[in-house]
């Protein structure tokens, strides 16, 4: 599972996208493209998502996966739509045994020792730490890191440009993500050459 998250996650940025609208999806993920990005995370949060995932998935250049699944149900309709992987806010045995049933790599959030401990034990080896910032950053990912040196982590919620390089400094984490490179004020104003711009940053960022 982890080699299939390290493939998809190999450019170390996922955009972590809230899409509103279907009809920006195809535009968004051109941006995106342009900027360097070669995955993305679109979550279920709107009403109209999850064509907004099968839209992007069409697109050659893009790795899309499905974010906010609570449930076996969404991790079904997700996978149906085109999603590649799955990521979860928390760690539900019944989200991550159905993405284990579909053959999809799931990604599925930890906040806790207690957390990632049974996530490993149900053969997870690749976790969400979220809210990241919210839980202490840098410092709190260092104190899971340092007892589990099995896991690798996808550090999510509160992250922008400038902790970029800090996180992608330790070796267990396998990539970040965040929503400041497309947020839902960018795509309500179509500003996709920002977009383009702040993704295009952060590959660089994650390259230095």
């Amino acid at each position: 599972m982890s080699t299939d998250l390290a493939s998809v996650l190999d450019s170390r940025i996922l955009p972590v996208l809230t899409v509103p609208r279907a009809a920006t999806a195809g535009p968004l993920a051109e941006a995106l493209v342009q900027g360097g990005a070669r995955c993305a995370e679109v979550t279920f949060r709107t009403p109209d998502a999850e064509q907004a995932l099968k839209a992007m998935a069409t697109h050659g250049g893009l790795t899309v996966g499905a974010g906010t699944v609570l449930t076996p149900e969404q991790a079904e309709r997700a996978v149906a739509a085109g999603a590649r992987f799955v990521v979860s806010p928390g760690f539900d045995p019944e989200v991550v045994a159905k993405c284990l049933e579909l053959g999809v790599p799931v990604l599925p959030g930890i906040a806790t020792a207690t957390e990632l401990l049974r996530a490993l034990r149900a053969g997870i080896d690749t976790v969400k730490l979220f809210p990241a910032e919210a839980l202490g950053g840098v410092q709190m990912l260092r104190s899971l890191a340092a007892p589990f040196t099995q896991a690798r982590f996808v550090p999510t919620g509160g992250i922008d440009l400038a902790h970029v390089s800090a996180y992608l400094a330790h070796p267990a984490v396998l990539a970040i993500g965040g929503s400041w490179m497309a947020t839902a004020a960018h795509l309500e104003h179509g500003e996709y050459a920002a977009i383009r711009r702040l993704t295009a940053e952060a590959v660089a960022r994650s390259a230095a």
